[in-house]
């Protein structure tokens, strides 16, 4: 059990049959009547955000999500496999459950996949990954004032925007939070 007054960020809780997570809080004790927390939190399995006061001394259970790497092997039509690398064990992921930047993964790539009671809720890829640009304009130069870009498909056939100097058969560095260019590898 875990109280309010407790709450830290990244502390999941159970409340209401949900799995919650901190993602902000401030203590507030006004001048008249009783302290509080106000809170911003984050549904884990559905990933909405809402905010709540709680009082101080309301008890939550503690919910304990579990985060195991594994890696990712193949997909056959709405499922993806992951191969535990501890037990070599390959577990099926339905396709709703990876969210927008899975399509930066590739064979082989190690993910964490989150799940709660056995029940799996979503795939954490890598921070930054290393892909192969398979498709681009040819750069040219010119009017380049500010920082130009050009759209790009990359080897597992996403399609970001890189600058104007990335050619085709290039190894670029992304971010899978955001799904921006960073860097030539």
């Amino acid at each position: 059990m875990i109280s309010a007054g407790d709450f830290r960020n990244g502390v999941t809780f159970e409340e209401d049959g949900n799995v919650l997570q901190v993602v902000e809080f401030q203590h507030v004790k006004p001048g008249k009547g009783a302290a509080f927390v106000r809170t911003k939190i984050k549904n884990v399995i559905t990933g909405s955000v809402i905010e709540k006061s709680y009082n101080p001394t309301a008890k939550f259970p503690t919910a304990f999500v579990e985060r195991k790497d594994m890696e990712y092997s193949y997909n056959d039509g709405d499922l993806y496999y992951f191969m535990d690398q501890e037990t070599y064990d390959m577990v099926p992921i339905n396709g709703s459950e990876l969210g927008d930047n899975f399509k930066f993964v590739k064979e082989n790539m190690v993910c964490k996949i989150l799940s709660y009671k056995g029940k799996v809720f979503g795939v954490e890829p890598p921070t930054f990954v290393e892909l192969e640009v398979t498709q681009t304009d040819p750069g040219f130069k010119g009017d380049t004032a500010t920082n130009a870009t050009k759209p790009a498909t990359l080897e597992t056939g996403a399609e970001i925007r890189v600058p104007l100097f990335i050619d085709e058969g290039d190894k670029v560095r992304i971010d899978t939070r955001t799904g921006e260019y960073m860097e030539r590898a």
